[in-house]
């Protein structure tokens, strides 16, 4: 997909090292964070005197369903985060994960993702960091926030951020495209994560009767029989282990799955799985469409004896399937969350334990004893009515409920609260990043290599420029210089440098003033001015004040080829010329202040934007400079 590949290994160590590198730094905010969160709890905590103690309200226990989807979630999401710290995460989960992901999805699921991919194309460092700390952070916020409007809007962070994952990340889940199949994670791993976080941040009553347990448990039902539907449905390939001497569609899965890197004893026990299915794929398939058949109508039923085995009889058929087929999901490659087995397990698990509520602590209780006759004690007064909104939160500002509410906070509550400023500490460079529309100049020093300040006379030169002036160095002080050397008949890099250099003049605005763009001819046939013209005007250039396209007679242009170490290899007539790309900084009294590749690699469109803010960076280090 164009625009979403940045053309860059994802072990690059200029890219690793960077991206290791805002992790830490992170790490370092997130710990003062929570320092702070903690120094602050304490000391607003001694407000509170010795001789009033908290005043803490009874309240039944957090349901069991309920605990099960926060817990199990939460664990989840920051296993998820830990796996997006992968060292090749940066640079490789463009290219390696989303445009994988949605190659075979329609043309307009293509290019939404292909959008969402180009963000972190160009912002690579910014968009990995995100990545780890917003689903740590939701981790943590879910299952350290037991109850309350605090632990609901963790949930609904889960769904917030399940969306923007489930549509970018795992184009829908698959969904629009051929082959889908539960047994390989459709409809997306992280769509139940959503649905999970949908149901934790609803009210807490609605978890006190089993009607929840059984709309969860119908859900799952429904969904498995739609999917032992789709497996049994003829032609999609599920049926033959093998096709006309080629594996079918769930053998190539397992196959392609077996061939990971990981252990050699998982990769033999998935690999044997293949070779199985292979040799009998319509058995397999055949127990996968009843298996799923069987326990969709077991979930649909509502009962619970029926429910509850087949809560075992699932959770058995989902870790093997986990195991043979999704190979765990996360080993080998880039994998960034362990599939959707495992999420399913705690969706049905948590349906039936909403299914059979416990009795809650009142209800258990033995009924109080009713007042003998002629008792004098009056009948408890009515609970009162809850104050206005307006006239809580006046309430709240006084130094008596002040001091409450912070002896009533919890330990749990802080940390939640530090929780959400992991999700800040992760989104916002994010945020500002998304915002820039030119790329992270991380790219461009990653293909060019390091990059060393000098300062030394730049090689005079008298040349001709497109328009027939005579130009020499010495007329060109007083102004930065970007130097560089063109081909006026290349069709490949030069008129991508053109345009990297168009661009960085346009992003120094105002300071473009003080820059010149020039380029010297690096063809030994194409000399006269007729081609620098013809290239300035096909590159939209003719109309720029500072554009200079130098050129000379063939010994002038040796002379300034050897003095600027540029090597120009004389090709046939006819033909391109080969030569090194370099751009030269010159500040405005005419030294060299900076000798960079400008070798456009993959040519991109993050790579070229890369270069040009690179280009502009170091035009503006010399302004500064001077």
């Amino acid at each position: 997909m164009p625009g979403m590949n940045s053309g860059l290994s994802p072990a690059d160590p200029t890219i690793v090292a960077a991206f290791r590198s805002a992790l830490i730094h992170q790490w370092a905010i997130i710990v003062g964070i929570f320092l702070l969160l903690l120094l602050l709890y304490g000391a607003t905590r001694s407000w509170v005197p010795a001789s009033a103690p908290a005043r803490r309200l009874a309240t039944a226990a957090e349901p069991r369903a309920r605990r099960l989807l926060r817990i199990g979630f939460g664990i989840l999401w920051a296993f998820d985060g830990i796996l997006q710290a992968q060292p090749k995460m940066a640079a490789g989960m463009p290219s390696q994960v989303i445009e994988p992901t949605a190659a075979n999805s329609p043309a307009w699921v293509q290019h939404l993702v292909n959008w969402g991919g180009t963000a972190w194309s160009y912002h690579p460092i910014e968009a990995g960091a995100s990545a780890v700390w917003i689903q740590v952070g939701i981790g943590l916020w879910l299952i350290v926030a037991e109850r309350g409007w605090w632990s609901r809007a963790g949930g609904l962070a889960s769904v917030g951020w399940g969306l923007v994952v489930w549509v970018f990340g795992e184009s829908f889940g698959g969904i629009f495209a051929p082959g889908l199949t539960l047994l390989f994670g459709a409809p997306g791993a992280v769509l139940i994560y959503v649905v999970a976080g949908a149901l934790i941040a609803l009210p807490e009553r609605a978890w006190r009767t089993s009607l929840i347990g059984r709309l969860m448990l119908a859900g799952v039902g429904a969904f498995f029989v739609g999917m032992a539907v789709l497996q049994a449905w003829p032609g999609r390939g599920f049926w033959q282990g093998t096709a006309g001497g080629q594996p079918g569609t769930l053998t190539s899965m397992v196959q392609s799955m077996a061939g990971t890197s990981q252990p050699h004893v998982l990769s033999s026990v998935v690999s044997a799985f293949g070779s199985f299915t292979a040799g009998h794929g319509f058995a397999v398939n055949l127990f996968a469409v009843i298996a799923l058949a069987v326990l969709g109508a077991a979930f649909l039923s509502g009962r619970p004896r029926l429910v509850r085995a087949a809560v075992i009889a699932g959770t058995v058929f989902c870790l093997a399937d986990w195991v043979l087929i999704e190979d765990f999901g996360f080993l080998g490659g880039l994998g960034t969350d362990p599939n959707s087995m495992i999420p399913f397990i705690l969706l049905f698990t948590a349906g039936y334990l909403a299914l059979t509520p416990l009795p809650s602590p009142q209800s258990a209780a033995a009924p109080a004893a009713e007042p003998a006759a002629g008792d004098a004690t009056e009948p408890a007064a009515p609970s009162p009515e809850p104050a206005p909104v307006p006239g809580r939160l006046r309430g709240l500002l006084r130094p008596a409920a002040l001091r409450e509410s912070v002896a009533t906070t919890s330990a749990r509550s802080v940390v939640a609260l530090g929780a959400l400023g992991v999700i800040i500490v992760g989104a916002a460079p994010m945020a500002a990043a998304s915002a820039n529309r030119n790329a992270d100049p991380i790219l461009a020093q990653a293909l060019v290599g390091s990059t060393a300040p000098v300062d030394q006379p730049a090689p005079a030169f008298q040349l001709t420029s497109q328009d027939g002036r005579r130009v020499s160095l010495a007329s060109l002080h007083g102004k930065v210089l970007l130097l560089t050397f063109l081909d006026p008949v290349c069709n490949t890099d030069c008129p991508v440098i053109a345009q990297e250099m168009k661009a960085a003049w346009t992003m120094l605005g105002p300071a473009g003033r003080h820059v010149d763009l020039v380029a010297i001819v690096a063809n030994p046939t194409y000399l006269s001015t007729v081609f620098t013209q013809a290239f300035s005007k096909q590159e939209g250039l003719s109309a720029m004040p500072n554009w200079l396209y130098l050129t000379g007679t063939l010994g002038q242009l040796r002379r300034v080829w050897g003095q600027y170490g540029i090597d120009v290899q004389n090709e046939p007539a006819g033909a391109m010329s080969a030569h090194n790309d370099v751009a030269f900084v010159i500040d405005s009294s005419g030294h060299v202040r900076q000798e960079l590749s400008d070798d456009p690699g993959p040519a991109t469109s993050s790579t070229q934007s890369s270069f040009a803010v690179l280009l502009s960076g170091a035009a503006q280090q010399v302004l500064r400079s001077h």
